[in-house]
């Protein structure tokens, strides 16, 4: 049975990277970097990611984007976008 997780997308070092997020494990959480910061990734490049990683959306999930920022008690820290959308593991993924 597919099992399901929350699956992010943040800058990194000056570029994005999508990773799913594995809660109460020590396993590493499986990653992708775009290796760029400009353009911002595609919802179909997002999901041939995913697919690679071996996840995929939920049915009717959208990204959802929020902003952060780097530094929460200084109010002129850098913003920090992240997009996030809960995905399910492929059968026989062991995630």
């Amino acid at each position: 049975m597919a099992r399901e997780f929350a699956a992010q997308m943040s800058m990194y070092r000056g570029r994005w990277r999508l990773y799913v997020v594995l809660m109460n494990t020590t396993e590493r959480w499986p990653e992708y970097g775009f290796g760029r910061a400009v353009p911002v990734p595609t919802f179909t490049e997002r999901a041939q990611v995913l697919s690679v990683l071996g996840f995929e959306p939920l049915p009717g999930a959208v990204w959802q984007w929020t902003e952060d920022s780097q530094d929460p008690d200084d109010p002129a820290s850098p913003v920090v976008l992240i997009a996030a959308v809960r995905v399910r593991s492929w059968a026989g993924v062991s995630a």
